[in-house]
């Protein structure tokens, strides 16, 4: 008689040929039954009792499934809520001043996005041109000495690629801080308020959902089982009105801070970037030197990797 394998909603029954005997495992509890297929007898039960692993192995299956219950019940209220919305049945708590701070600030990101764009786009032709007004002064002097009837000509034009050059470097390592600072700003300290932003209107979403959910409960027929539950509502909303208003309060202080931080970076920022372009323009390498100088921009030496003259800030 062949072995046979047949599995069954709760274990499985293993079948031996020669003594007929059943072993029957069952995963859920732990326990194996023994019989004799083909007597009377019933098989013997044989007990073992759980161990501290399975205890704590349950209590942690136990909250999991807790939090997926939670989850999912708070996902279905505020998607009920954002439909209700959207549809224009449903109500959803504003807050006008804040509400016009934060679509201004994200108006004023894009803005600034555009003229970080633009800055990246000047800094790169500044380089190209650089590396031109360097190849050019190279080619005249060498043309200098090759040339002797045009030797003062060519030569006199070299200086003045190089001296261009020398001037457009200092320009270049003042517009590239330029860029990295409103970079800063924009990716990192703006960003870093419309994070706390996007918590604070999901937060709003869900006091709304569960208000709505206690006026429904509030406006229903009051028996025994109805007052548990609206116990049970006016308590998560309580912790979700705690939430929403602790985030809207940390909305507008950083809204504050930041604006007062974009007020602070970008007055020196205008400032560096007006005196470099107009010592440029006029030819003053003295004045351009002393914005460096002033604004703590430092040039890398001769011989670093490309851009060999940029300080990245």
């Amino acid at each position: 008689m062949k072995l046979a394998l047949c599995l069954v909603a709760m274990g499985a029954l293993v079948m031996d040929s020669s003594p007929q005997v059943c072993w029957l495992y069952v995963r859920e509890t732990g326990v194996r039954e023994r019989g004799l297929l083909g007597s009377g007898r019933h098989p013997s039960h044989s007990t073992s009792p759980s161990g501290p692993g399975d205890e704590v192995a349950r209590g942690i299956a136990g909250e999991k499934f807790d939090i997926v219950k939670k989850w999912g019940i708070n996902t279905y209220k505020c998607t009920k809520q954002l439909l209700s919305e959207r549809f224009g049945r449903g109500s959803r708590t504003v807050d006008l001043e804040l509400e016009l701070q934060i679509e201004l600030l994200r108006e004023t990101k894009r803005k600034y996005e555009s003229v970080l764009q633009l800055g990246r786009a000047l800094t790169a032709h500044l380089y190209s041109l650089l590396q031109t007004q360097h190849a050019l002064g190279d080619a005249f002097a060498d043309l200098s000495q090759k040339s002797p009837e045009l030797q003062e000509e060519f030569g006199y034009n070299a200086e003045t690629q190089k001296l261009l050059c020398k001037n457009g470097e200092t320009l270049l390592g003042a517009v590239n801080f330029f860029v990295s600072s409103i970079n800063t700003l924009v990716t990192k300290t703006m960003e870093d308020t419309l994070m706390t932003v996007k918590q604070y209107e999901a937060a709003r979403l869900e006091y709304d959902a569960y208000r709505t959910d206690l006026e429904e409960l509030s406006l229903g027929p009051r028996d025994a089982g109805t007052r548990g539950r609206l116990e049970s509502a006016q308590a998560t909303f309580q912790t979700h009105r705690d939430k929403y208003e602790k985030l809207r309060g940390d909305v507008a202080i950083k809204l504050k801070f930041l604006e007062e931080n974009k007020i602070k970076v970008m007055h020196k920022q205008l400032l560096l970037f007006h005196n470099a372009v107009s010592a440029y323009f006029a030819g003053n390498q003295k004045q351009l030197e002393q914005t460096l100088q002033q604004f703590n921009i430092k040039l890398r030496p001769p011989g670093a990797e490309k851009p060999s003259w940029l300080e990245e800030q």
